[in-house]
């Protein structure tokens, strides 16, 4: 007897066995309608085996293939498992990343049209009967025979199609359609440019790799301007020249068109066989793209953390663009990393990963040091240009000589903006704080307006009116006194990017001002078309959060202002250094990337802050050497690994109280490399409702950490209305 083990779709983890009848062809990875209950039931296949033990019962029977070929191949399926047991997640939740929606549920189908083509030519006495009596089918007609593939019915009149297919003129056939994201894009084609002397090296270490039978991850550390793209698309061609394909990873959503345009452009021969997979495709897209890709029609994917799952085969090479960006990692079951996992399945694809930044996270340059990984360096800008001046300015000496409690632009950022603005040069201007203004604070009683369901204070929005949370989206109406004390003096606190375009178009009326924010970028291709506007010098100036901090490539652009650096420096997180670091210096690196020079203003209240001082001077290096110093004295990553268990509850006690008891089981044998902390309440100890505590546990071996706590787990059920969270390799500690 040949069993199925079959992971039943759904919230909960059912696994069950099924005989797999004879006429079936049922493998691994396979989708399958099975009987369960009193109705069928959708599946995945995670296991096939021939049993020759008694069952003690009679197994049910597969009822049918919803697809004869795998959706999921054996490398991922392999690698699924692995996420399961490392990330101490259920099977249902890893086959959820593996399969999206969209491919899991049969609602999503092919998009098919009627087309209309010809079924025989007409000779010279029926065209010439067709023309004068019917002529609006002889219109048709011709139009038909003119498209050799046929035109979609929509177009054409219904009652002349059907009278000539009556006739046996024309044929109506369904036809599958492709729904592209791209479909509205041209792309002009792009030969290879001449690389200089440090891109070459990279090259032919990332070729040299590929031949290797031990393949090392290889680590591009180049300055913003360096010319990693162009790296990076050459070596995907020598891929491509091998029979390979190639996956290409981007942290943000905000850097696919520039990617895809990039990708197209270069490849234009094969524009089809570029496939895009991000989580702002409709579901028919992402459904099409996916399918596209599973039967080999996709050569290239590029995509965000989602995409490391694409169904590709014979892969040649990953790359990771910008790796040290924390979007990488997923917020919600199963919490993966995807650099770690893009690392992993290229192990098991056995291809090059190659991981490029300006400014690489400290693992993966760790890393490095130890061997792990090959690090390869580009220290020059490709034009030749030197890397932007910095310049710092302390905004409590600001706020002095202003006479100002909230000081938006310096003296020195606004003269440079207007030098470069009348030079007809552009400017970006980054801070990474949506809204108006961060609060509304009574200055009397000290009242501050919070959201009812999360502990932080509410944005003020001015184009809604409204009084809106960052974290759960409730809305509030703007009170005109105080709602505690009832003074009418209630203020609005700090600024975000809406008051800052605001002050923008007061203090430069003469320029075109856009913003870039999730606020304003709702409506779909709305990045794309702000992006190509400021590309095409339609937008002067650009104030925007950390959706315009990377990756982006405007030569115009003479001058980046850094408002409000501080905002991320002293957060209750021991990456807040490293994030601030790298945050500047890939803002900085937006600035004079064509024939001009660039300058960067960073305007900030702790001008001798570390992360401030090394961004100054362009020194990843010397900002690397001391983090990593004060990270090995108390064993936090890349030293060991950290995670992060905590309950979420409706009711603030049960939260902790099931806390609490899991840290008691987890002090039961404990192995004795693991480092445990106390139960505690969150830094954001209310969020969505529900209250949060929180634990750290800390190992050098990770596989131990998970383990236990997979143990305790296992045995030790959450209470009802309590939500127990473990997040592996932690980035986030609210």
């Amino acid at each position: 007897m040949i069993l199925a083990k079959v992971l039943i779709d759904g919230p909960s983890e059912l696994i069950f066995d099924y005989e797999i009848p004879s006429h079936l062809a049922v493998l691994v990875g396979c989708r399958v309608k099975v009987p369960l209950r009193n109705k069928d039931a959708t599946g995945t296949v995670i296991r096939v085996e021939e049993s020759h033990v008694d069952l003690g019962f009679t197994p049910r029977v597969v009822n049918s293939l919803i697809d004869p070929d795998p959706l999921i191949t054996p490398h991922l399926m392999e690698l699924g498992k692995w996420m399961s047991s490392y990330y101490v997640v259920p099977m249902e939740h890893v086959m959820r990343a593996l399969l999206p929606e969209s491919v899991r549920q049969e609602s999503h189908q092919e998009k098919v049209v009627k087309v209309v083509k010809l079924h025989r030519e007409l000779d010279e006495e029926e065209r010439a009967k067709l023309k004068k009596r019917a002529p609006k089918q002889f219109e048709v007609y011709l139009l038909v025979k003119a498209v050799e593939e046929g035109i979609a019915l929509s177009d054409l009149n219904t009652a002349a199609v059907k009278g000539l297919e009556k006739k046996e003129y024309v044929r109506i056939e369904d036809e599958a359609v492709r729904r592209d994201p791209e479909e509205d894009q041209e792309y002009l084609e792009s030969k290879p440019l001449v690389l200089n002397a440090e891109q070459e090296v990279v090259l032919e270490s990332l070729i040299e790799m590929s031949s290797q039978q031990k393949k090392k991850p290889i680590l591009l550390h180049g300055v913003t301007g360096s010319g990693k793209t162009e790296v990076y698309l050459q070596a995907v061609q020598a891929m491509l020249d091998k029979g390979k394909t190639a996956l290409i990873l981007v942290p943000e959503i905000a850097l696919t068109p520039q990617t895809v345009e990039r990708f197209k452009s270069r490849f234009a021969q094969l524009h089809d066989q570029v496939a895009v997979l991000h989580s702002n495709l409709s579901q028919g897209e992402r459904f099409d793209e996916w399918h596209r890709i599973r039967k080999g029609e996709a050569k290239i994917v590029i995509g965000a953390r989602s995409a490391i799952y694409a169904p590709m085969v014979n892969l040649g090479i990953i790359v990771v663009d910008e790796e040290h960006e924390n979007t990488y990692k997923q917020e919600v079951a199963p919490r993966y990393h995807g650099r770690d996992i893009a690392v992993l399945r290229g192990h098991f694809e056995d291809c090059v990963v190659l991981l490029g930044s300006a400014t690489p996270s400290l693992e993966s340059y760790a890393n490095t040091e130890k061997g792990k990984y090959k690090l390869v360096e580009m220290k020059q800008r490709v034009d030749g240009q030197a890397l932007p001046i910095i310049r710092v300015m302390d905004m409590r000496l600001e706020a002095q000589k202003q006479k100002s409690g909230m000081v938006v632009l310096s003296e020195k950022l606004r003269s440079s903006m207007n030098t470069k603005l009348e030079n007809g040069e552009q400017v970006i201007l980054f801070l990474n704080r949506r809204g108006f203004a961060r609060s509304l604070q009574c200055p009397s009683c000290g009242h501050v307006c919070e959201c009812l369901h999360c502990s932080i204070p509410l944005t003020f929005h001015r184009g809604e009116e409204r009084l809106i949370c960052h974290m759960c989206g409730h809305q509030a109406i703007v009170p005109k006194r105080c709602p505690a004390c009832k003074d009418e003096a209630i203020r609005f606190q700090g600024y975000g990017t809406e008051k800052v375009e605001e002050v923008l178009r007061k203090v430069f009326p003469a320029y075109k001002v856009a913003r870039i924010d999730t606020d304003t970028m709702r409506k779909k291709n709305a990045l794309r078309e702000t992006l190509q506007a400021f590309k095409a010098k339609k937008i002067d100036i650009i104030i925007g959060t950390q959706m315009i901090a990377k990756g982006l490539h405007f030569p115009n652009v003479t001058l980046v202002g850094v408002l409000n650096a501080d905002l991320g420096l002293h957060l209750p997180d021991f990456r807040a250094g490293e994030r601030t670091f790298q945050l500047l210096t890939q803002v900085a690196g937006r600035a004079g990337r064509g024939e001009l020079e660039g300058e960067v203003i960073v305007q900030t209240s702790t001008p001798h802050s570390p992360s401030v001082q090394f961004a100054r001077h362009h020194d990843f290096a010397g900002y690397a050497e001391q983090e990593l110093s004060f990270r090995q004295q108390f064993s936090y990553p890349p030293y060991g690994h950290c995670a992060v268990l905590g309950t979420r509850s409706n009711h603030e006690r049960l939260a902790e109280f099931t806390l609490e008891n899991l840290h008691k089981r987890l002090k039961e044998e404990k192995p004795e490399a693991i480092e445990l902390g106390e139960p505690m309440p969150s830094p954001l100890v209310r969020a969505h409702g529900q209250f949060r505590y929180q634990l750290m546990v800390r190992c050098v071996n990770p596989r131990v950490l998970s383990t236990h706590v997979q143990s305790v787990l296992k045995r030790t059920p959450a209470p009802e209305g309590v939500t127990v969270i473990f997040d592996m390799d932690a980035y986030s500690f609210f």
